[in-house]
């Protein structure tokens, strides 16, 4: 007898990014290399803390313009998108 199981698209997953990003990746080796922290030293006078909008953190930048360098992405958006 043929048995139809149905779809449950209410099922949710829990996972890690630790374990879609294997251990000897080239960004992992890079991270453990670089000190990111560095970054809010030197950009830190460029930030006013009472007006306009939050900006958008550096290290975040720095690291999709490395990212992009990187695997040559020609695009922020499309290193977004990655």
């Amino acid at each position: 007898m043929l048995k139809k199981i149905p779809k449950d698209m209410n099922q949710m997953e829990m996972i890690s990014i630790e374990e879609l990003v294997p251990k000897d990746h080239l960004l992992r080796k890079i991270s453990k290399a670089v000190d990111f922290d560095k970054i809010y030293d030197f950009v830190e006078d460029l930030y006013c803390l009472d007006n306009g909008r939050p900006g958008v953190d550096p290290v975040v930048l720095f690291k999709m313009v490395l990212i992009q360098h990187l695997y040559g992405i020609p695009s922020l958006r499309k290193t977004a998108e990655e």
